[in-house]
């Protein structure tokens, strides 16, 4: 166990349903590596060298909200939940690219690959981008350099009209860039890719680290935290970007760290420490297995001081297992589940590939593939847009209405997109997260006037 502490040297930083970036932490820690080579999911995110690619749970337990009238005139329905009502396309054929890591230990995302050709396929049914039926190439890269360099070539020499981004180290911008070919992507990773020739839809640990401090301060008025982290080299870089943005807070904090999975008593003892100096806030950065020890561990201890973690806590598996003894526990990026026109949509794109009727797909427990629903719904809502409005739907008019457009929203129509809200960040577009909290009886439910928190003021 290792504990730091901004009580003897304080630092500056330096550089619903679905919430963007909810897996964020997790996500980049699996991305950079770790002690651990397992990569397990959740959700989904970021978030994994902090314990595995968190998966994109990025959604609380389903709530009985009664399903909305989904039979609404199409001129009635939203954006995000026109598809079902969208003839096959019919325009020429567009086709795009998609670069993403698969096949090396720690670095091997499938899903995303699989749940983003399932919904061109869906697409393909239900409108293709703005009226134009997709094509998708894929290519893979393996956490190097250079194969992301073979296969920005690659797909520049297909002529594709525009690049998507699952995960991926070392997006070679430059060769895109000189091709004329426009990059968006969902997650970024490395701090390169946050004023890189692109744009992406959540904004990695930067915007995280950013929300969980305003709300730290402006919800919970927070002078002094406790940290409870994996001590790894992931785990610690998304540690690092919290005691930045808390730091600008003005917030007191000390970290204490354990290894990628510990023993009950293990967990119990990373808690106690957090809490010895009855911090005002803790704040856990564990996911998955950690997040069922550091709740048991809370709640055998008798500990009342809240909690604040990311939304891969609030996921069923972890939610079914701990019970009432995550209440107490808030989640940065969770909102309240509701039966939506939305969430029928993404039933309807994973089953085939899950081998499930759409009833039975598992909202909670998607794993990264999410990522690849995010991303491509919103681009087809974009180029949908365009199309409406009498636009030529391209890869560079996707990109440039994307990055220019006011009151746009991320599939599916939960997060404000604000491409170059932060001129450090010019890459990124989505900077607010709703907070939930777990109530009694097994729901996560958004907390009132936390549904959308800004991450801008404090971002590291």
């Amino acid at each position: 166990m290792t504990i730091t502490s901004t009580r003897s040297a304080r630092r500056r930083g330096s550089t619903a349903w679905w919430a963007a970036g909810l897996v964020v932490v997790s996500l980049v820690a699996a991305s950079c590596g770790s002690d651990d080579d397992d990569a397990a999911s959740d959700t989904t995110p970021a978030t994994t060298p902090a314990t595995e690619p968190a998966p994109v749970d990025t959604t609380a337990p389903t709530d009985t909200t009664p399903a909305p009238d989904t039979t609404a005139a199409p001129e009635e329905l939203s954006a995000s939940a026109i598809f079902p009502t969208l003839a096959p396309p019919t325009g020429e054929e567009m086709v795009i690219g998609l670069v993403n890591s698969e096949g090396s230990p720690g670095l091997d995302f499938p899903e995303i690959r699989e749940y983003t050709q399932a919904t061109i396929d869906y697409l393909n049914e239900h409108g293709g981008l703005g009226g134009r039926p997709v094509k998708l190439e894929t290519c893979t890269v393996k956490g190097t350099p250079e194969t992301s360099q073979a296969c920005a070539q690659e797909l520049a020499g297909k002529n594709v009209e525009l690049v998507l981004v699952g995960l991926d180290l070392f997006p070679d911008y430059p060769t895109f860039t000189a091709a004329n070919i426009p990059v968006i992507g969902v997650l970024p990773i490395l701090p390169g890719d946050y004023t890189a020739n692109a744009l992406y839809l959540t904004g990695g640990v930067v915007t995280t680290s950013g929300a969980m401090a305003a709300a730290a301060k402006d919800h919970y008025g927070a002078k002094t935290v406790g940290i409870i982290s994996a001590d790894n080299a992931g785990a610690n870089q998304n540690e690092a970007g919290l005691t930045a943005a808390l730091d600008i807070a003005g917030i007191e904090h000390i970290t204490v760290k354990g290894g990628d999975n510990e023993t009950d008593a293990g967990y119990q003892g990373l808690v106690r420490e957090a809490a010895k100096d009855n911090p005002d806030l803790l704040i856990s950065l564990y996911s998955d297995d950690g997040c069922i020890g550091t709740i048991r561990g809370r709640a055998a201890l008798d500990i009342d001081i809240p909690v604040l973690t990311t939304s891969i806590c609030s996921g069923k598996t972890v939610i079914d297992a701990v019970g009432d003894d995550a209440l107490g526990w808030a989640f940065v990026g969770s909102s309240t589940q509701e039966d939506t026109p939305e969430l029928a949509i993404l039933q309807e794109i994973l089953a085939p590939v899950l081998g499930v009727e759409p009833s039975e797909v598992d909202s909670t427990a998607l794993g990264l593939g999410g990522l690849g629903v995010i991303l491509t719904m919103s681009v087809a809502m974009y180029a949908n847009a365009i199309a409406a409005d009498g636009g030529e739907v391209t890869g560079e008019s996707i990109f440039a209405f994307l990055g220019t457009e006011d009151g746009l929203e991320q599939w599916p129509a939960g997060t404000a997109i604000d491409c170059g809200a932060a001129p450090a960040y010019p890459a990124i577009c989505a900077f607010t997260f709703p907070v939930a909290e777990y109530t009694e009886g097994g729901k996560v439910i958004t907390i009132p006037g936390l549904e959308a928190v800004s991450a801008l003021p404090y971002l590291p």
